[in-house]
């Protein structure tokens, strides 16, 4: 079997990627918007053919690449049908199996973390996908979309922890750089669902988190309902190649720091904010060209539209609104530097001017 296990810097997201080797049918489980791109080179270099996208649970921290894949590969999605979606090719109920190629995914229904949650097993019991129900020596809260601390112990116990003890578990998240875990190490040493403890104890522990809001529920939740169709204009539509873009749910093509420092010379940066900060402590990158946003449009004929066009601004909040003017002034080559300046000091990146 190919298997792969990517991430999401952004969400600390997991995504999965199973094989058959033989017929080379695959599926990915918990795609991530931004990174569909990615997703996409990988299935074409590996040489698969995408059959399905699964979802763990309706995610409140990314949203799913799920409809993009399926615009570019042909992949269908399915997800729990207690989730109530829109879109999706299959509505999964408990214990129905994805098949790929001669290998299949047997769907539990793990709710607790969300009323949605499915927990993906491999055919030989050898792995299987935990969502958010089961962590790395953690698991979900309970506190959102439905959640209940009570089923969700009854999950874990019922529905995880009757697996063989050497069953590999994959969460959909770790904020540690942790990667995977087992039913026996976490019968042994999960602190809050380890077998030695008890129901109203695990209970007590979840009504006490004390957590904050998701930042982007709001937008992530309604969009993932939706199986991550954006508004607007063709997500995955190509660009020029100049350099390795990505594409923000919020219809921005943004550009890293790091390739940024290595191609200086090779594109025009336009610094979109005010005299005083572009003189200011954070510094500014050598080269770059000071348009304040206010003034962007009406000197937009200063800049080549044959050269690229990076936009910057403190934090790449103004500077991606740069970058979509530019854009609707018929320049086809621009980019957001994501982070904006912020990011760029912190990798401690060269610049003119500034204080330490």
């Amino acid at each position: 079997m190919v298997f792969r296990q990517l991430f999401d810097q952004q969400s600390s997201t997991y995504t999965y990627l199973l094989a058959d080797a033989a017929s080379r049918r695959a599926v990915l489980i918990d795609p991530v918007f931004e990174q569909a791109r990615r997703d996409v080179a990988l299935v074409e270099e590996l040489g698969l053919k995408l059959e399905w996208t699964l979802e763990t649970h309706l995610h409140a921290d990314h949203v799913t690449g799920a409809w993009l894949l399926r615009e570019r590969l042909g992949s269908r999605i399915a997800l729990s049908a207690a989730i109530g979606a829109q879109g999706a090719d299959r509505h999964l109920s408990s214990e129905e199996s994805i098949e790929f190629g001669a290998r299949s995914l047997e769907a539990r229904a793990t709710p607790g973390h969300t009323n949605g949650c499915l927990t993906y097993v491999l055919d030989d019991a050898s792995m299987a996908f935990t969502g958010d129900t089961l962590l790395v020596r953690g698991c979900g809260r309970t506190d959102l979309q439905q959640g209940d601390a009570r089923a969700l112990f009854r999950s874990v116990r019922e529905r995880i922890f009757s697996l063989p003890e050497r069953c590999l578990l994959y969460p959909g998240h770790d904020y540690r750089g942790l990667t995977v875990t087992s039913v026996g190490e976490e019968k042994l040493y999960n602190p809050r669902l380890a077998e030695s403890i008890g129901e109203e104890d695990f209970v007590g522990y979840m009504t006490h988190l004390g957590l904050a809001h998701p930042k982007l529920m709001e937008i992530a939740v309604p969009a993932n309902l939706a199986c991550g169709r954006p508004q607007g204009r063709h997500a995955l539509a190509d660009e020029a190649g100049w350099a390795p873009l990505t594409y923000t749910f919020a219809g921005i093509w943004e550009v890293q720091p790091n390739w940024l420092e290595e191609h200086l010379r090779q594109v025009q940066i336009v610094d979109v904010r005010e005299p005083g900060e572009f003189t200011g402590a954070l510094g500014r990158i050598a080269g770059a060209r000071l348009i304040p946003l206010g003034a962007l449009v009406a000197r937009a004929g200063e800049l080549s539209r044959e050269q690229p066009v990076v936009a910057v601004c403190r934090s790449g909040a103004r500077s991606a609104q740069a970058s979509v003017l530019l854009r609707g002034a018929g320049f086809d080559k621009v980019a957001n530097l994501s982070g904006g300046m912020l990011r760029w000091r912190a990798l401690r990146f060269a610049v003119e001017g500034g204080a330490d």
